[in-house]
């Protein structure tokens, strides 16, 4: 069975077609685990022969290893065959080993520091890097990453980089699509607060939510989804698992948001896993299957260190869900009554 693709063109120009699934490369960067050359190919091929044809990246994921490893397998592959976005927002600085940055998060990595950058030369220069690691003369998205209270910890932090972006890497950004250089521009977040901050006072096309309208979660229906969808906003979903129990199910040292999950996310998910149990359908195809009911939502990308994991990403994406499974989990108050299912 082909993978099922959705069309985007808010601006009229022909827009982007995306498959639903797409392949959210960080676990090529070695995040959490090294894995060798040789396998990363292999995990491509896969996607590649299964119809996978949208490919995120960053020069974070593996301080430009992720980036390179793409490099490798898409040289020589039609250009037009293809998605691929990447990010800015971060500057990459060669470093010695005992310097660099990710140490216990990205494991044989290049040593690498990283400066957050948002400014118009900044992400300019985040651009071409990132070209020279992928070996490519284009990307066609561009997401600004990171624009979030996660990872610059205060919101007078995030105020002052979402000021910086706005007066710079926006700019920028807005001029790089006036020109052709890039089809599309974004930010990609883990928060959906400053997803709505950036939309409202700017023209933006698309935004990568990791983690925040999933089974589990779905405050982003109160403000910006609507919004989104109002501006023909197209949303890619990141972090559909919440960073993985809803693809193991409960079990003990499962995660949830990058941490192990707290007993009340265990609990919430066994009351989640029961329902699905009940008709006959795995955790993790519900947890796929369910952003892509938002009109919204353009694709969904998992990641995956394996095979296995691939295998088990293309069957939750070939999968039916019958449609009393959303109506128990409304009836339970286990889904929002507002959330989209049809």
């Amino acid at each position: 069975m082909d993978l099922a693709t959705r069309h985007w063109d808010r601006r009229g120009d022909g827009g982007i077609t995306f498959t639903e699934l797409g392949f959210g490369t960080a676990p090529l960067g070695n995040l959490y685990r090294a894995i060798g050359d040789d396998e990363a190919q292999a995990l491509l091929t896969r996607a590649w022969e299964a119809g996978i044809r949208y490919f995120d990246t960053a020069p974070l994921y593996g301080f430009g290893l992720s980036e390179t490893r793409l490099n490798r397998f898409l040289r020589g592959r039609p250009r037009d065959a293809y998605v691929l976005s990447t990010k800015v927002g971060r500057l990459l600085h060669a470093c010695p080993p005992e310097a660099r940055d990710g140490v216990g998060k990205w494991f044989d990595v290049p040593s690498r520091r990283e400066q957050y950058d948002y400014s118009h030369d900044g992400v300019l220069r985040s651009l071409e890097a990132s070209l020279e690691r992928l070996g490519l003369d284009r990307v066609d998205i561009l997401f600004a990453h990171d624009l979030d209270v996660f990872n610059h910890r205060t919101r007078a932090a995030l105020d002052g980089r979402l000021a910086e972006f706005m007066a710079g890497g926006y700019r920028a950004l807005v001029r790089l699509r006036d020109e052709g250089v890039i089809r599309a521009f974004g930010a990609g977040v883990n928060e959906w607060q400053p997803c709505q901050w950036l939309l409202e006072r700017g023209d933006f096309d698309l935004f990568l939510l990791a983690g925040r309208y999933t089974l589990l979660e779905q405050e982003a229906l109160e403000s910006f989804l609507p919004l989104a969808e109002a501006r023909g906003v197209g949303i890619v979903i990141g972090g559909a698992y919440n960073s993985g129990i809803l693809a193991t199910g409960p079990r003990p040292g499962a995660f949830y948001n990058y941490d192990p999950a707290p007993p009340a996310i265990l609990e919430r998910v066994a009351r989640i896993e029961a329902v699905c149990t009940r008709h006959g359908v795995r955790l993790v195809d519900a947890a796929f299957q369910f952003p892509l009911r938002h009109p919204g939502v353009v694709s969904v990308i998992p990641g995956g260190q394996g095979l296995a994991e691939m295998e088990s990403n293309l069957a939750a994406a070939r999968a039916t869900i019958p449609p009393g499974l959303w109506a128990d989990l409304k009836a339970e108050g286990l889904l929002r009554a507002d959330a989209p299912v049809g």
